[in-house]
C-alpha cells in the first residue's frame, strides 16, 4: 500500500505550516489576550485558506476533504501547538449543519463569516448527548448548558434540548434576550462559557441520532489528529532541551534512564500516529463499526500522548508546566482534547460495548 501524501495533502499541510509559522508563547499569549481570547481576523484568514471548507461536501460549497485530509490538518496544528479553535468551531458545526441539510449556515461556517459552537454538555450528564435539564417549552429554549468551547466569540449556538421525550437541535443566535453567556477561561487559555436560556428564540434543525454518532465520532479522530500532533511537538521540544540542559558537567540527555524513556515516548507516537491513520482509512460501510474504530483510536491516542505529555513536563522540571513554555501550552491542550466527547474511560467502554 502506498502512503505517500497526494500532492493536494502536502499542499494543505504546508499551508497549515506557513499560518502557524508565526505562533510562539508570546504570540498565543497576544492572541490570548484579545476579546473573547481570540482574533477573529485570524478566524477570517483561516477559513480564506480553505482549512474549514475541508470539512464540507463539495455539493454544499466545500472541498469535500476525507479524514485522512481533515487528520493531516489536525495533526499539522497540534505540532505547531497553535491555539486556533479549528477543530471545535470550525469542523465540528460545519459537519453537524451539513448533516442537518442546513446549506446558508453551513456557507457562514465555512466562510468564517460567522462562528458556531455546539452546546450539548449540562451538570451530572458527563459525556451524554442526550438533553435533560434544557427544555423547549412553548417553542422556546429554557435549561443551562456548559462547556460551551469558545462561548464568548460564538455568533450562534446549536443547542441540544428535549422535546416530547427526544432530544434535538435547535440553532440560537446571540446576543439576544433569553440568552445569558457566563466565560471561563479553560485549561488551554480559551475562553468557554455557561450558557443560561430562558425563553430563547430558536430555529430548529434536523439532526438525526445517527448523523449525530457518525459526526461525534469523526471529531473523536480529529481530536486524537490534534493530539498526535501534541505529542510530536512535546517530544522533539524535549529532545532539544534534554540535550542543552547540563547536569554534573554533561547534558541531561546523555543519561541512559533518560534515553530509555524518550524512545518509549518515540515509540508511543509512532504507534499512535498509526493508529490514527488506521481509523482514518478504515472502510465507513459499516457505521457502526467505524465508530467503534475511532472510540478505539481516541481512547489509545489519548493515553499515550498524555504519557508522553507527563514525560516531558518532568524533563523540563517545574518551569515545564508554566506558560513560559510551550511544553506547558501544549499539555493543557492535551487536557481538554483528552475529555472532548468523553475521557479514555467512556471512549474504552464504547468499543467495548460495540465489538
Amino acid at each position: 500500500m502506498n502512503f505517500d501524501l497526494s500532492e493536494e495533502q502536502e499542499l494543505f499541510r504546508s499551508t497549515v505550516e506557513r499560518f502557524t509559522g508565526s505562533i510562539d508563547v508570546e504570540a498565543r499569549r497576544r492572541l490570548r489576550e484579545h476579546p473573547g481570547g481570540y482574533d477573529r481576523s485570524r478566524w477570517t484568514e483561516l477559513a480564506e485558506l480553505g482549512l474549514i471548507a475541508l470539512a464540507a461536501s463539495e455539493e454544499a460549497g466545500g472541498l469535500g476533504g476525507s479524514d485522512v485530509d481533515l487528520a493531516l490538518v489536525g495533526e499539522a496544528l497540534g505540532k505547531a501547538n497553535s491555539p486556533d479553535p479549528w477543530l471545535e468551531n470550525g469542523v465540528l458545526p460545519a459537519l453537524i449543519l451539513s448533516a442537518a441539510g442546513e446549506t446558508q449556515m453551513l456557507e457562514e461556517v465555512v466562510s468564517g463569516e460567522a462562528i458556531y459552537s455546539l452546546a450539548w454538555a449540562e451538570r451530572g450528564q458527563r459525556y451524554s448527548l442526550k438533553a435533560k435539564g434544557t427544555r423547549v417549552v412553548g417553542g422556546k429554549v429554557r435549561g443551562e448548558k456548559t462547556f460551551v468551547l469558545n462561548a464568548s466569540i460564538a455568533d450562534h449556538f446549536i443547542v441540544s434540548a428535549e422535546e416530547n421525550g427526544a432530544t434535538d437541535f435547535y440553532v440560537l443566535s446571540a446576543p439576544a434576550e433569553g440568552i445569558d453567556v457566563r466565560p471561563y477561561r479553560m485549561a488551554d487559555g480559551s475562553i468557554a462559557g455557561e450558557l443560561r436560556l430562558s425563553q430563547a428564540e430558536a430555529k430548529k434543525i434536523v439532526l438525526e441520532a445517527e448523523a449525530l454518532s457518525e459526526v461525534v465520532a469523526r471529531i473523536r479522530l480529529l481530536a486524537g489528529a490534534e493530539l498526535v500532533g501534541l505529542g510530536q511537538r512535546l517530544l522533539d521540544d524535549t529532545l532539544v532541551y534534554v540535550k542543552e540542559r547540563e547536569q554534573f558537567g554533561v547534558p541531561i540527555g546523555s543519561f541512559q534512564a533518560l534515553q530509555h524513556r524518550l524512545v518509549d515516548c518515540y515509540a508511543r507516537i509512532e504507534q499512535a500516529r498509526s493508529m490514527l491513520y488506521r481509523a482514518a482509512l478504515k472502510e465507513k460501510a459499516d457505521g457502526r463499526a467505524w465508530q467503534r474504530q475511532a472510540a478505539g483510536a481516541k481512547a489509545y491516542i489519548t493515553e499515550n500522548v498524555d504519557h508522553i505529555a507527563r514525560e516531558a513536563v518532568q524533563m523540563h522540571g517545574g518551569m515545564g508546566v508554566t506558560d513560559e513554555l510551550a511544553i506547558g501550552h501544549a499539555m493543557k491542550r492535551v487536557l481538554l482534547l483528552s475529555k472532548l466527547f468523553g475521557d479514555v474511560d467512556t471512549n474504552l467502554v464504547e468499543y467495548a460495548e460495540a465489538a
